[in-house]
């Protein structure tokens, strides 16, 4: 069911004069189409109010949190009317009763979205002054969902300690704590076959074995008596609730033993499937263990030992040889190696080196050859590190938080079996009413109609189905997670693995993004150094990658003599640079500026010297300082290493079209796109056409964009699934795209497209396997080829089954021929073991 939002216009877009504005049409197209997002518009406001954006969405495809990045991505600003919490709880370790607790808050005055996992991940969106963060917490600790120990919310809501939150579990979790359920199934399976034993001996009196079957009827439904009791009061007829009047009908006929096995066998089915979901939420809060618990800090000239919590940003830690880094941050002293790949996934660790005295110390400037992350393992070196963030908003710590919340957003399947549950629960208990009547059509005692009417109760209940996807989910995101890649939810991993088309930016993407200067042409009239030296005076004003290289190319050919000055430098966006030196315009960029600006055209000689350095594969910069032309010049972004050969393995995957966008001219596009094997590339396109280029590949067939997550949100934005690499390095690129290569490579991404196809699989497989059980056991029931007691065994058999496979993708790996595919990567997995946009690229 689609919710509706507003968000103030003048809020989101200030400089947007009302809903005709370029940026708000472009804000609403690309929110539209997005999967989930029914429509955006603009109502427009009267009597001088400020004019809404409405958003007509479905929370359970797309959270209204995913929709603020993506507007955040797109320029816009987000207002403060909407309140955000996200917790670990105790109490949930099942769908069916993560869905409860989901309609629980969902009907929550003020609650604009909740989702609730089946691994205990609560998050919810909220209406400010409607509601708070305590009224939540409050109905979470009503409905048995406590806190856990030592994991804080987004908003920072203060967690119970250890030890009310130990006291919590154990009230909410009954005499046993956490195990209570797993020991009340035991018992009653012990106290089942301990009646039955007895019954078969004519010593003992009858009355003991019943009293055994009473008591396995106790341990066996207490649980399930709780559950459906809260499932009915919120007008729900959930599976428990079939269960608990299959069991009593049985009671009603004299059938103890058998009520009591179908008892057993449910409650030792929920229990196991709790134990299968901790088994992956174990996988995903083992990442958070990652960091230790302590840090060595040097404060007043001494070094102590103090917990990671109290860390603040400046501080010096120093790191020990072997030992886990407790903090993101950069090195400032000592040299060692460090193994990242619980963080980025890299196979191999990665040489660190101290920052420069005299470089930026910013965070975004720091190099990556000297950035380290909270969890990663130092080597043989001693290291100090001095700290950029603390330890709650450290990348490993924000990995973790995202897993968590991405499980609320589900996938196709999943949607698919939660309507046709909504569907299928209703019409069983109407085929089970009209069973009743089968006396008036058959021969048979009502005892007979009974039976049969209750083991179809048994037979049709969905359990394998309600728990069929979201296990796969849950093992696919823990897995990625665990081999560097960030996947926020179902629908980014089921999407990812019906990909047939990816389209890749250029610069940093399929490049190295450090372009270096290798050609200089002076114009007739001009020389080298006169070119050098007026590029020099204007580009060491820019921070721009190209600029750079030309700054470090210069200075070296001119011997490292300081450049003229010139002002008023600006940038063009994708055509290049301009700027003011002794008293004349200077333009630099490419030749199509020359065509678009006023002035005399390229002269020839420059022309035809352009024309040359693009077809060899240059990104060429024509110079203009005044009226005179002073030639051209020639910069080289080389490929990445291994990008051929992982264009190779996504063929191998299964991707049939992979197309290059760039801002660089068609010339250098081709032939970059040729030398890596891609199947076609788009030159000279600035950054609304790479949208355009990605709505045009979507109309098509589903599309990925893959980009740095910064100046390529937008086209990731649009694209079916948005695709950021580096995103250990970059808040905006973790945060925007629906999958995150956590580290600087690509070789992570045919992983995380073959990870997602295996686990489309897995989801096909526990579909079909679930829906066949239940389609096979109706009919046999219907026509008393089983009984209720072999129904049940096959029911929870089939609950069992599905989890299993399920669970087969946290020991997922990429298959070797895929891995074999471009001939150089020898036996490598990723995990196991950004650049900035061009202005011309």
């Amino acid at each position: 069911m689609a919710i509706e939002t507003q968000l103030d216009l003048r809020t989101l877009l200030p400089e947007a004069m009302d809903e005709r504005d370029v940026c708000v049409r472009n804000l609403t197209s690309t929110l539209e189409s997005r999967e989930g997002v029914r429509s955006a518009h603009v109502d427009r406001a009267e009597g001088g109010a400020a004019a809404q954006l409405c958003i007509h969405f479905e929370p359970d495809v797309i959270s209204l949190d995913r929709i603020r990045d993506l507007a955040l991505s797109l320029g816009a600003r987000v207002d403060s009317t909407f309140g955000h919490i996200s917790v670990e709880v105790d109490g949930v370790s099942r769908v069916a009763r993560a869905q409860l607790l989901e309609q629980r808050l969902r009907t929550m005055a003020g609650v604009v979205e909740a989702h609730v996992s089946a691994i205990g991940s609560v998050r919810v969106e909220y209406t400010v002054g409607e509601t708070s963060d305590t009224a939540i917490l409050d109905l979470l600790e009503k409905f048995g969902a406590s806190p856990r120990a030592g994991r804080a919310t987004d908003r920072a809501v203060a967690v119970p300690s250890d030890q009310k939150t130990d006291e919590r579990a154990d009230k909410h979790g009954g005499v046993f704590g956490e195990r209570s359920e797993l020991i009340f199934a035991i018992l009653c399976a012990g106290t089942l076959i301990m009646g039955f034993l007895l019954g078969v001996s004519a010593a003992v009196p009858d009355a003991v074995s019943t009293a055994l079957y009473i008591a396995a009827y106790f341990f066996g439904g207490y649980y399930t008596l709780k559950e459906a009791i809260q499932t009915v009061m919120a007008k729900r007829f959930e599976i428990d609730f079939l269960m608990l009047l299959a069991a009593a009908g049985a009671a009603a006929l004299g059938e103890l033993a058998e009520g009591a096995l179908l008892l057993a066998l449910f409650s030792l089915g929920h229990a196991l499937e709790s134990y299968a979901m901790g088994r992956a939420r174990q996988a995903i809060q083992g990442l958070a263990e990652l960091a230790p618990v302590t840090a060595i800090v040097k404060r007043d000239g001494t070094e102590r030992e103090v917990p990671v919590g109290d860390l603040t940003i400046g501080d010096t830690v120093v790191i020990k040889p072997n030992t886990r880094i407790p903090s993101d941050g950069f090195v400032v002293v000592g040299l060692s190696s460090v193994d990242q790949s619980a963080v980025t996934g890299e196979s191999i660790p990665v040489e660190k080196m101290p920052v420069a005295p005299t470089s930026a110390r910013t965070e975004q400037d720091i190099a990556p050859e000297s950035r380290v992350y909270a969890g990663t393992v130092n080597g043989a070196g001693v290291l100090e590190i001095e700290v950029t963030r603390l330890s709650t908003d450290s990348t490993l710590a924000r990995v973790v938080r995202m897993v968590s919340e991405a499980q609320a957003q589900i996938s196709p399947t999943q949607r698919f079996t939660d309507r046709f549950q909504r569907v299928f629960v209703p019409a069983v208990l109407i085929l089970v009413v009209v069973l009743l009547f089968a006396g008036f059509v058959i021969d048979e005692p009502f005892s007979a109609t009974l039976y049969r009417a209750l083991a179809v109760l048994v037979a049709a209940s969905p359990c394998a189905l309600a728990i069929s996807t979201p296990s796969a989910v849950l093992s696919g995101l823990a897995r990625a997670a665990r081999g560097g890649l960030l996947i926020k939810g179902g629908a980014p991993l089921e999407n990812l693995g019906t990909l047939r088309a990816i389209a890749f930016d250029k610069t940093g993407t399929l490049t190295l993004g450090k372009p270096e200067l290798t050609d200089v042409v002076s114009a007739a009239g001009s020389d080298d150094s006169e070119l050098l030296r007026v590029a020099l005076a204007i580009e060491s004003q820019s921070d721009h990658p190209l600029a750079s290289a030309i700054v470090r190319a210069g200075r070296a050919r001119l011997d490292g003599s300081a450049p003229r000055t010139a002002s008023e430098v600006t940038s063009i966006t994708g055509r290049g640079v301009s700027g003011i030196l002794d008293g004349a315009m200077v333009h630099i960029g490419k030749k199509q500026l020359f065509e678009e600006i006023a002035g005399a055209p390229v002269p020839t000689d420059v022309a035809e010297a352009t024309t040359r350095l693009e077809e060899s594969g240059r990104t060429t910069m024509v110079v203009r300082h005044g009226s005179r032309y002073l030639g051209v010049l020639g910069i080289m972004d080389t490929p990445r290493p291994g990008a051929a050969d992982v264009i190779a393995r996504l063929r191998a995957a299964g991707i049939r079209n992979m197309v290059m966008l760039s801002g660089d001219n068609q010339i250098v596009a081709d032939a970059i796109a040729k030398k890596l094997g891609l199947d076609q590339a788009r030159g000279d396109l600035l950054p609304e056409d790479k949208v355009a280029a990605i709505r045009q590949l979507a109309r098509e067939h589903k599309v990925a964009m893959v980009g740095d997550g910064v100046n390529d949100a937008p086209a990731m934005a649009t694209a079916t699934v948005g695709i950021a690499m580096g995103a250990a390095g970059s808040d905006v690129a973790m945060e925007t795209a629906d999958v995150a290569l956590m580290g600087d490579e690509l070789d992570r991404l045919p992983f995380a497209v073959s990870l997602s196809r295996q686990s489309s699989r897995i989801i096909r497989q526990n579909l079909w396997a679930s829906l066949g059980v239940v389609a096979i056991l109706i009919p046999a029931t219907i026509f008393g080829v089983f009984g209720i007691g072999l129904a049940v065994l096959i029911h929870e058999g089939s609950t069992l089954l599905v989890v299993g496979n399920a669970l087969r993708l946290l020991a997922y790996r990429e298959p070797e021929s895929a891995v074999h595919s471009g001939g150089d990567d020898t036996n490598r997995e990723p995990g196991e073991g950004a650049a900035s946009r061009g202005r011309i690229g």
